[in-house]
């Protein structure tokens, strides 16, 4: 199995609004770092992955999307608990919807929101 892996980042501010979260459930910020790893068995006509600078180009126009916002004000989030493993799912789903065009295969979105703690959501892109 082939693998490219693209990296940005996102400054965000949110709230967990459960009492499980304990402090973090009340509005606090983060800084992820966003790791996007391509998977293929095979490689395209160019011989890649998939095309590094597009990838890159379509991940950070995703990820402007959140970039220095409040998720709690955001429509999409209205209602929802935006954990790490939550973001990265939408990331995901996100991601995949606008790389259809030019890769077919499975995706990894990573989110690193220490330097000790990650979370991922991994699966299909679909055609």
């Amino acid at each position: 199995m082939y693998s490219v892996r693209i990296r940005d980042h996102i400054m965000i501010a949110h709230s967990l609004p459960h009492e499980g979260f304990g402090v973090a459930s009340g509005l606090h910020g983060a800084t992820y770092i966003v790791d996007a790893t391509f998977f293929s068995p095979v490689l395209n006509e160019m011989n890649v992955v998939v095309d590094i600078g597009i990838a890159a180009g379509v991940l950070k126009k995703i990820l402007s999307h959140l970039h220095f916002k409040n998720l709690d004000t955001l429509d999409e989030f209205k209602g929802r608990i935006t954990t790490t493993e939550y973001l990265a799912a939408h990331i995901h789903r996100s991601l995949a919807n606008e790389i259809k065009p030019f890769f077919n295969g499975r995706l990894r979105i990573e989110l690193g929101e220490s330097h000790v703690a990650w979370a991922s959501f991994e699966g299909e892109t679909g055609s």
